[in-house]
């Protein structure tokens, strides 16, 4: 028998602070300070801890700055509405739990905590196993036979473990195949608009049937 796989894993960090900040009473301390966002990621947290017990952990978070998606759509979020400051303001005792926890913390101008995890997700070794701590279902496109997606469903004691056969059996769909998922049916959280007429049903009814842009341009290669 091989030597068992380390784990190593990353966390999404805004998607956890803005799944806490709502899914939990305003939460403060004897001094007025609101904290249910850090009680909630730190319960998340300890939880992934326990049941996976990583070798390796980093926390990924968005920052302040317009990101290069910004600038290739000027319209990208802009239907979205601002979370209260009371939100934004817990960050930084989130970041003063990662240290505590000497966890490292992983934020770069001009990109989003999903642009991170993704590279994180690449750049580590396959011998290494990935897990995904997020509540953002984007990320489900990063699954494969080295990274899976521990994702919180519903509040915040109701989770799932997404490898590529959940992800099939969720959207009939392979994890490689959401990237098209998403150009197809658009992304209105994001304000992201999809193609004209088509919506989540003909958009795994058309991946299911023609397969992935991916799949065509590597057969198109190798026809040339």
């Amino acid at each position: 028998m091989g030597d068992k796989k380390k784990k190593f894993m990353i966390i999404d960090g805004n998607a956890l602070i803005h799944r806490s900040f709502h899914a939990l009473p305003p939460l403060t301390t004897k001094t007025g300070e609101m904290v249910n966002a850090v009680y909630g990621f730190t319960a998340v947290l300890l939880k992934a801890l326990r049941e996976f017990k990583p070798d390796y952990v980093a926390l990924t978070l968005d920052r302040k700055e317009k990101t290069f998606r910004h600038e290739r759509f000027a319209g990208y979020k802009a239907t979205r509405v601002k979370a209260p400051d009371e939100l934004y303001a817990q960050i930084p005792r989130i970041k003063e739990i990662a240290r505590v926890f000497n966890i490292p913390i992983f934020e770069l101008a001009g990109f989003e905590a999903d642009d991170l995890i993704g590279t994180l997700a690449n750049k580590v070794d396959d011998a290494v196993e990935k897990i995904i701590v997020t509540g953002d279902m984007d990320t489900l496109q990063l699954v494969n036979d080295h990274t899976k997606v521990f994702t919180i469903k519903r509040g915040l004691t109701d989770s799932m473990i997404y490898d590529s056969g959940a992800v099939k059996v969720r959207y009939g769909l392979s994890p490689e195949q959401m990237i098209d998922f998403k150009a197809l049916r658009g992304d209105p959280s994001d304000n992201i608009p999809g193609v004209k007429g088509i919506g989540e049903k003909t958009a795994v009814e058309l991946l299911q049937e023609f397969g992935t842009w991916n799949y065509w341009r590597s057969l198109r290669k190798t026809l040339i």
